[in-house]
């Protein structure tokens, strides 16, 4: 009977774990096919958190939702709207301006090869400039820009999901009330109000150090004379939700275009110094200061969520990626029956 019992509880487990890998595979398979919908659905909800303490602001002062509703939603669409117009601009600039950076690469190697001696390459018999087509290198470029700026056709889908969840603030509250008992309910109230809030410190505070980082990376590489600083300056902005792999590719993209730019390597020494500087003293010193101990991610959960991201989603996936982490043991931490998954992400 007891050898029967176990033979029917590992049959269980083997049906459990098989039934948990169907279901990743195909959460996986949807979020893929469902990118055009739920990447706009997400960035709303990632901007309602970020917005989330600016309207209740508003509430306090006694001014009506609808207005406030319509007041977030003007400034967050203007905002979004110059910083693409912006970007897309420098970039364009970026993709023409390409070509001379081959016309560098080439008296580089000419150099090398006199100085070496090296007979046998023929640098000189090599096109480089050819070789860099701009309407190719242009095309590359700017279509690689797409998956940054992709939501920009889709501005009217994320705004209408926005306006639906702003108008939404508070009333799950009111809905808890109703539903169950007044003790379970205030239990159910506190869980959420906590997960609430953490999600909102954790949204804003990355937020606000990334646009502090991308700024001071925009005013370093101006005062250096770096070509294309406010493109840099994006980029660190948006790595900056990567941690670790995404600050040393925001440091190295400028790096290389200043290597190439000026005469001597000392400009790009210096911009590297000061750039790694500014990253380590906010990555190390002053963002964990701001969020705290308790939301640190394990490097292994973060490498999962990249890869797993970046998968179905390509870029916009990476970035989103470990806020999605992040939110995810937050709730976890705040439910008692989640909360061995919330320690199994933690660092």
């Amino acid at each position: 009977m007891m050898k029967a019992l176990r033979e029917l509880m590992q049959g269980n487990k083997v049906i459990a774990g098989s039934l948990v890998i169907i279901v990743v595979f195909i959460g996986g398979v949807v979020l893929r096919l469902a990118k055009p919908v739920l990447f706009p659905f997400f960035l709303a909800i990632f901007l309602s958190f970020i917005l989330y303490p600016v309207l209740d602001f508003l509430n306090r002062l006694q001014i009506p939702k609808v207005v406030s509703v319509i007041f977030l939603l003007i400034i967050t669409f203007s905002i979004i709207y110059l910083l693409g117009a912006l970007f897309y601009s420098s970039g364009k600039a970026f993709a023409s301006e390409f070509p001379k950076y081959g016309q560098k690469i080439s008296s580089i190697l000419i150099n090398l090869q006199e100085k070496f001696k090296l007979t046998s390459l023929n640098w000189e018999s090599v096109d480089w400039v050819g070789q860099l087509d701009i309407n190719k290198i242009g095309g590359f470029f700017l279509s690689s820009l797409g998956p940054f700026f992709s939501f920009m056709s889709n501005l009217f889908l994320i705004f209408v999901f926005l306006i639906f969840i702003l108008a939404g603030r508070g009333r799950t509250k009111e809905k808890i009330k109703m539903t169950f008992d007044e003790s379970r309910g205030s239990k159910i109230i506190d869980v959420i109000q906590n997960i609430d809030s953490q999600i909102q410190k954790y949204l804003a505070i990355k937020t606000v150090v990334s646009l502090i980082t991308g700024t001071l990376a925009t005013i370093v590489l101006m005062i250096f004379g770096v070509d294309f600083a406010i493109v840099f300056g994006f980029f660190t902005f948006l790595l900056n939700y990567i941690p670790t792999v995404g600050s040393i590719i925001a440091t190295l993209l400028p790096l290389i275009i200043a290597a190439f730019q000026f005469d001597t390597l000392w400009t790009a020494f210096w911009i590297l110094l000061i750039l790694g500087s500014i990253q380590m003293t906010i990555g190390n010193f002053v963002e964990p200061k701001l969020m705290g101990e308790g939301l640190g991610l394990s490097p292994l959960v973060v490498l999962f969520f990249l890869f797993f991201w970046g998968w179905l989603w390509g870029i916009p996936g990476m970035i989103l990626a470990v806020p999605m982490a992040a939110i995810i043991k937050i709730v976890c931490s705040n439910v008692p029956n989640l909360n061995f998954v919330g320690e199994l992400m933690s660092k």
